[in-house]
């Protein structure tokens, strides 16, 4: 049996995208992350019959599930770090009598449905499965077996994360499948690119639209405050 997990964060201002909120601001990051997490759900929904969606914080999961629709099967995160969450989830998934476990974000939007296929396909010959990011980061790690070693004393959030993760694989004796690179929409530069990519391909032109509506207001002269 497949699982796919889609990691989503609720989109409370001032607690999603923190990085791209320092050049656009909280409000308009937050609404960032919100079109992110609609469109890698509408992108994947070919996925919904063997997807859980993994709400952070858990007590915005009544929330999520009011934004997201009742067609997901929610469930919270829990754990203190997202190491901890991650090794809980996915270990629940394979008590549940999932045989391979996918686990994303939201924060890559432009993946397909396909390139979740290609991981489950891997995962039939390779214990793990790992699509790195350019920042150093993953956008995409799967697993035929419960090893919540390989979320354990990882540098979340720095560019170490792919390293110190396929370090602890290989430490295991596990061999590892690196998918192709691909990158976060975390910074101002990913999401122009992103928005950029979308609009050769002539999909979600509203949402990107509303994107582009953001970043333009949050970034234009008249929107920056200078102190005397």
């Amino acid at each position: 049996m497949r699982r796919l997990l889609i990691f989503v964060k609720y989109p409370t201002p001032g607690q999603v995208k923190t990085r791209l909120a320092a050049s656009v601001g909280d409000d308009a990051a937050s609404g960032i992350a919100r079109l992110c997490a609609e469109l890698t759900l509408e992108r994947l929904a070919s996925w919904r019959r063997e997807t859980v969606l993994c709400v952070h914080p858990p007590d915005t999961l009544a929330r999520a599930r009011a934004w997201l629709g009742s067609e997901w099967s929610l469930q919270p995160q829990e754990g203190a770090t997202l190491g901890e969450r991650l090794a809980q989830a996915v270990g629940h998934a394979f008590a549940q009598g999932a045989t391979r476990v996918v686990a994303i974000g939201t924060d890559s939007p432009w993946l397909e449905p396909h390139d979740v296929e290609t991981a489950f396909d891997v995962l039939e010959r390779v214990p793990v499965t790992i699509g790195p990011t350019e920042d150093g980061g993953y956008y995409l790690i799967g697993l035929s077996q419960p090893v919540p070693y390989l979320f354990e004393g990882i540098p979340w959030s720095t560019a170490a994360v792919y390293q110190e993760t396929i370090t602890k694989a290989r430490a295991l004796g596990l061999r590892v499948h690196a998918l192709p690179l691909g990158y976060d929409v975390d910074r101002l530069e990913d999401v122009s690119r992103f928005v950029a990519d979308e609009r050769a391909r002539g999909t979600h032109v509203d949402a990107l639209d509303t994107i582009e509506a953001s970043v333009h207001t949050m970034t234009s002269p008249q929107s920056i405050v200078h102190s005397p």
